[in-house]
């Protein structure tokens, strides 16, 4: 698969028989629909979080689906601070960039000392 970013390979990342696709160079991470929910279940991470609405004021560059190449929609998944991520209008999935994922296990965290979530944020941390 092709990174929605950075156009370069992303590569297969499998924890707890969920494969998500991680690009290297920019540290960017595909999640497959159902993928991130899956993920936080598999840590115990119940309070998946609730997408807001769709971010119209935005200044990151627009993105296409790797799967459908249709341009991906800007979505608030959380607020306070704002964590946006790309998502498919088709369903395909959802695009973190960089350091996101890490942002919003941690965020989701904050009580949680697990092995699993520690792994998951050395993983996913930001270049």
């Amino acid at each position: 698969m092709i990174c929605p970013a950075c156009s370069k390979d992303m590569l297969v990342v499998e924890y707890r028989e969920i494969e998500l696709d991680y690009c290297p160079a920019c540290h960017g991470v595909w999640f497959d629909a159902g993928e991130l929910g899956l993920l936080l279940n598999a840590v115990n991470l119940k309070n998946s979080p609730e997408k807001a609405a769709e971010v119209t004021d935005n200044r990151e560059a627009k993105r296409h689906c790797p799967i459908c190449r249709r341009k991906m929609k800007k979505t608030a998944l959380i607020k306070d601070p704002l964590l946006i991520t790309d998502d498919c209008p088709g369903g395909h999935g959802m695009f973190f960039d960089g350091g996101e994922v890490d942002q919003l296990i941690t965020r989701l965290s904050k009580d949680t000392k697990q092995p699993a979530v520690d792994f998951l944020k050395e993983v996913f941390k930001s270049k």
